[in-house]
Order: structure tokens, then C-alpha cells, then sequence
């Protein structure tokens, strides 16, 4: 093939990674209709059907999908290697994405990140907050924050924070109305403020442990939220109790606006860590970025 193919090689994976014309051509900076007309020609070139298209989706056919598996990887490879080339400059750049819930954010990286970002102001990160559980390598992040007990095994980890706890909580005039639970099963009977998954879709099933023995507790009320800031502003207000990351809630359990229940059953999670493939090697931007989060006890 000649060398001009090589783009149209390019425009075919981001269609077949992207399942769609008109995201890949946003992606790509051109128009739907060139892209699609390149495709076509590509195709009449190798006198093989690589897309099937309809109305509303786009799926690579048999030959497409390999010839799709065959490209990728070779595409991000050169992708490294020319992001590999920013360390011969003075100070690294690129953009670096990340995908975290709204309390690794909060409590963890941006207090470690911000001072990073004006040391390298070539630098450009871009935060996606979610509660769910992100796949890193089908949605083009270039890293993910999740609790170390819950990364996979092919990816390679670094731990950014200490070990933390959940805690249940609600405020004194709620337990006054309503009593105060003394084990994880009694919170069936309790008013709850609830948490929505946003990847999945369902509701976080509370997780307690003590002396060996796991529980898991599907709690109901009338309010649920796809993050916590919002929760622990509802349990203030009396609405339930909340189960939320104790650092976030112990200012206000200090001064006694809020009350912590069930103490003994709250064990501590395995901290947060930063997570990447390790079949990639990573740009000078994200090595940065992981220097600069890397837990220092």
C-alpha cells in the first residue's frame, strides 16, 4: 500500500474504536462526510467490506475487527513513542486524562497535583470525576485512581494515599427520632441516603467487617446521589444516615453536628493507587503526574 493509506489506516481504527462516524470524525478534526467517503475507498482499495453501517450504529465486520485488533496496538505504540520524544524537551507536556470518584479528587490528588501543575505549566490534565469503575483502556484514559484491593492484575500500581475508612453517620436529631442502630442489619429498619454507581448503574450495597466477618447491607430512603458531597449535606439536614469517607465527616463529628455509629464494623480500605497498562510505556507527561501523586509516608 502506499504511504498516504497510512492515514486512512488511522481514520479506520477511530471508527472502529469510537462505533461511530461522527464521534471519530470529531475526534479526528474532519468532516462525516470525508470521513466516510475515505472509508469507502479504503475499502474499494483492499476489495473488502470493513464496516457494517446502519441508521443509528457502526460495527466492524469479521475482516474489519482483525484488521482493527492488528492496528491498534501498533498505532498506540507509535503514540508512546512519539509522546516518549517530549523528554529531550526542557520540561515535559501533553495532556494526560485520568478518571477518579469525587473524593480521590478531593482528598488525594488535586492537594498533590496542583503544585505539579505550576511546576510544568506545558502540562495539561484533564479530570473525569465518576464513581464508577472506568475501563482505562477501552475509553482512552490514560490512567484511573481506584482503591487498590479493586485494580486488576495486569495493571501496574502505585500507591498515591494512605489506607481510609467508610463510616456511618447522620445527624444527632436523626437518631433522636429514629434511634440508633447498633449492628450493620438493623440499617434495613433506617432511613438512608443512597449512593448510584454511575458506571454500573446500581446502588453501592454498604460493606462492613468486624472480627473476620463481612457484611453487605442494601439500605433504602428517599434520597440517592451519584456523589458524596451532596450526601453528607443531606444527613446534616436530617434527611438519614450516610455512609461516606470518614476524613470528609470528622470536622463535623468533631463538633457534633454529626454522630458516628457502628465504629466497629468500619474497617480501613487499602488506599488509593494510581493505575495504567502495563503493556504501555508511559509518556514523559504521565510520569510526572505519577511522581507527583506517589504516597510518601
Amino acid at each position: 500500500m502506499l504511504r498516504d493509506d497510512m492515514k486512512d489506516l488511522l481514520w479506520f481504527v477511530a471508527v472502529a474504536r469510537e462505533r461511530s462516524f461522527t464521534k471519530a470524525a470529531a475526534l479526528l478534526g474532519t468532516s462525516q462526510s470525508t470521513l466516510s467517503s475515505t472509508i469507502k475507498q479504503l475499502e474499494a482499495r483492499l476489495g473488502v467490506r470493513l464496516l457494517t453501517r446502519t441508521t443509528r450504529s457502526v460495527a466492524p465486520t469479521e475482516a474489519g475487527e482483525r484488521l482493527y485488533q492488528s492496528l491498534a496496538p501498533r498505532f498506540e505504540e507509535i503514540e508512546a513513542d512519539l509522546a516518549s520524544l517530549v523528554a529531550f524537551r526542557d520540561k515535559p507536556s501533553g495532556t494526560v486524562r485520568l478518571t477518579l470518584s469525587d473524593h480521590a479528587l478531593r482528598s488525594t490528588v488535586w492537594p498533590k497535583l496542583e503544585p505539579a501543575l505550576r511546576d510544568y505549566p506545558d502540562l495539561r490534565v484533564e479530570l473525569y470525576s465518576d464513581n464508577g469503575m472506568k475501563n482505562i483502556v477501552e475509553e482512552r484514559f490514560d490512567a484511573g485512581v481506584r482503591l487498590g484491593e479493586s485494580i486488576d492484575k495486569d495493571m501496574i500500581a502505585v500507591r498515591i494515599g494512605p489506607d481510609w475508612r467508610l463510616v456511618a453517620v447522620a445527624s444527632p436529631d436523626y437518631f433522636a427520632r429514629h434511634g440508633v442502630p447498633q449492628t450493620p442489619q438493623e440499617l434495613v429498619g433506617h432511613t438512608c441516603i443512597n449512593l448510584r454507581l454511575t458506571t454500573v448503574g446500581g446502588l453501592y450495597a454498604w460493606e462492613f467487617a468486624s472480627d473476620g466477618r463481612e457484611l453487605r447491607v442494601r439500605v433504602d430512603g428517599q434520597l440517592t446521589f451519584n456523589s458524596t458531597i451532596p450526601m453528607i449535606d443531606a444527613a446534616l439536614s436530617g434527611y438519614g444516615i450516610c455512609y461516606v469517607p470518614e476524613n470528609l465527616v470528622s470536622l463535623h463529628i468533631a463538633e457534633g453536628n454529626l454522630r458516628l455509629v457502628l465504629d466497629d464494623w468500619s474497617p480501613p480500605f487499602a488506599g488509593y493507587h494510581l493505575y495504567y497498562p502495563s503493556r504501555r510505556q508511559i509518556s514523559p507527561a504521565l510520569a510526572v503526574i505519577v511522581e507527583a501523586l506517589r504516597h510518601r509516608a
